[in-house]
């Protein structure tokens, strides 16, 4: 019985193991989130007197956190395109009817 259930339980590669890149990007969201709010918010301490501005510091760090969390699981996921690769010719445009 034993031999069966290992039999039947396929190894999925790591590409197509969507539950292995959820896990990975809430796991990466989460350390990214408490790492840049705990930055931002000793950064509000050092810079800011007032506490609104400090909470804004926090804010930010946070923020900042999440979207680098979130462009780094878009690239994960294949839907992040990166940087565009514009082709740009080595030949000057020429205006019509100059000599």
């Amino acid at each position: 019985m034993a031999e069966e259930n290992k039999q039947d339980q396929s190894v999925v590669p790591s590409e197509y193991n969507l539950d292995a890149k959820w896990d990975a990007c809430l796991d990466l969201g989460l350390r990214r989130f408490t790492y840049f709010s705990l930055i931002g918010g000793f950064a509000g301490l050092l810079l800011f007197r007032s506490p609104v501005t400090r909470w804004a510091s926090t804010a930010f760090g946070a923020g900042a956190g999440l979207g680098s969390a979130y462009t780094e699981c878009s690239q994960k996921f294949g839907g992040y395109p990166g940087k565009s690769t514009a082709s740009i010719s080595e030949t000057p445009i020429t205006k019509v009817g100059e000599d």
